[in-house]
């Protein structure tokens, strides 16, 4: 067999590999500097999204699918389908999570410097990177013309909910995968499609309960 023909078969079955290349902390400064210079000129998003769900108590990975808008600096919405629906509202000062198959909604007070208030952080984290540094130790790294980012958090509240982030993007830095990693081994996978960055309705991030619906404060008023 000629080189040419071996090698092509080679290459076949050993088909290239992008390796991770680290970021230098100044590179990881100037990677955030252009994300939230994008992201300034529009700072509302909304996408697509799969999650999966691991748990160490369960046997099977628990999936679903919905949509989300974040409007910056605080506001979003997610809206989950499937076999358990749920509506998440925040207009940044109080968090609605609706179960419409219960018609059942559960109201929260915001801006207290709680475990609520550091569970929400995470969850936009990846929507959100204005400040993040005072919030989290990042280190970076390239893979062709993708970037990853490693959020560790700093504060004693976040680190009870979350001991690792992982933000990966494309070369138009949109966000295509996060990974969040709790103290108790859980795992959550999330991955974003169809994004766009078009004008959203303020009353996107406003929720009333219709009537009849059972309302709850959990953490108290």
């Amino acid at each position: 067999m000629s080189k040419p023909i071996f090698l092509a078969l080679f290459l076949s079955f050993f088909p290239a590999v992008s390796y991770a290349e680290p970021l230098a902390p100044n590179d990881v400064k100037a990677l955030l500097g252009r994300i939230r210079e994008k992201r300034a000129s529009a700072p509302q998003v909304q996408a697509d999204f799969q999650e999966e769900k691991t748990i160490k108590l369960m046997n099977k990975p628990v999936s679903s699918s919905g949509k989300v808008w974040f409007q910056a600096p605080n506001k979003f919405r997610r809206e989950v389908k499937g076999n358990s629906p749920s509506v998440t509202v925040s207009d940044g000062q109080q968090l609605w999570i609706y179960y419409p198959k219960f018609k059942s909604a559960e109201s929260y007070q915001l801006g207290k410097r709680s475990a609520l208030d550091a569970g929400i952080a995470a969850l936009t984290a990846a929507l959100n990177l204005q400040g993040v540094e005072s919030s989290y130790h990042i280190t970076g790294s390239q893979e062709g013309t993708a970037y990853v980012l490693q959020l560790q958090p700093r504060t004693p509240s976040m680190k009870r909910m979350l001991q690792q982030f992982t933000i990966q993007m494309n070369e138009a830095l949109q966000v295509q995968r996060t990974e969040m990693l709790q103290p108790n081994g859980d795992r959550i996978v999330t991955t974003y499609a169809n994004e766009s960055r078009e004008p959203l309705d303020a009353a996107l991030f406003q929720f009333t309960p219709s009537t009849g619906t059972n309302v709850t404060t959990p953490l108290g008023r």
